[in-house]
């Protein structure tokens, strides 16, 4: 209990740190925008710099002792020590394109396992929580997946995004093709701890990601595994913060969605 209660305190503590951030990245939205690229297409704008530097002064002034992994900033602090990993904004195409499919995310890390989650997608309608062994949820209330129990009822997202290479690409338009003749609807978001979000609150069925990063889905994977959904590989194995391929799905759907991604030569 004591130890929940520290990480309660430490969710509270980190919640209007993100909450700014976001609140941030709303008001610079329709603003001009400085963008620089990053690997082939993709982009940094001076609001991911401006939301990073919210988020990393106000936990290194919560958790002063504690290494901080960034998306821009990349890692600082001690490498044994327990760390925050944060993505200030994720989804930045989409934000510098003016949509609403982008979120801040931060998750407090000990080495083995997300101990604290905060997803914030302001413009999305999501506020995720979680702590370990003591809450998850979505806008306050308990994160739950969806019921559906097939592929072809099922809505499912893929990331196709701009740094991904020839060979990825090929590799992602064939598992869109695959799917586009076998569930509901396919969706391409690229906004990854946003869309494990959407599962956990049971609005989107599956997500698919071959190329993940290091830091966008360290603060939601604990969530939706926390609201009953699954995060594995293509192999079925649980998927960890820095692996590349993460499958995330409401369970129901998960062993069918692998069985089809395995069809396909990737």
């Amino acid at each position: 209990m004591a130890v929940e209660s520290e990480l309660m305190a430490l969710m509270h503590g980190a919640e209007p740190i993100v909450i700014r951030a976001a609140e941030t990245l709303v008001e610079m939205q329709h603003g001009p925008r400085a963008t620089t690229r990053k690997e082939l297409r993709d982009i940094v704008t001076d609001a991911d710099l401006a939301a990073e530097k919210i988020v990393i002064d106000g936990l290194r002034a919560l958790t002063p002792r504690s290494a901080i992994l960034s998306e821009e900033a990349g890692f600082s602090g001690d490498a044994k020590a327990s760390r925050w990993i944060i993505d200030p904004l994720d989804g930045t195409v989409n934000y510098a394109a003016g949509l609403p499919w982008f979120s801040v995310s931060a998750a407090y890390h000990d080495g083995g396992e997300a101990l604290v989650g905060l997803v914030e997608s302001p413009l999305s309608g999501i506020s995720g929580r979680y702590v370990r062994g003591a809450i998850a949820t979505i806008n306050g209330e308990p994160a739950g997946v969806s019921e559906t129990r097939s592929l072809s009822d099922a809505v499912v997202s893929v990331i196709l995004t701009s740094h991904f290479q020839p060979d990825e690409v090929r590799a992602a338009a064939a598992i869109i093709e695959r799917l586009g003749s076998v569930v509901r609807g396919v969706r391409i978001v690229v906004s990854g701890a946003l869309e494990m979000a959407w599962i956990a609150a049971g609005r989107l069925d599956a997500f698919v990601s071959l190329k993940s990063d290091l830091v966008s889905h360290a603060a939601a994977m604990p969530l939706l595994r926390a609201a009953n959904g699954r995060v594995t590989t293509i192999a079925g194995v649980d998927s960890q913060f820095d692996d590349l391929q993460k499958i995330a799905t409401n369970g129901h759907i998960h062993d069918e969605l692998l069985t089809l991604l395995q069809e396909i030569a990737l």
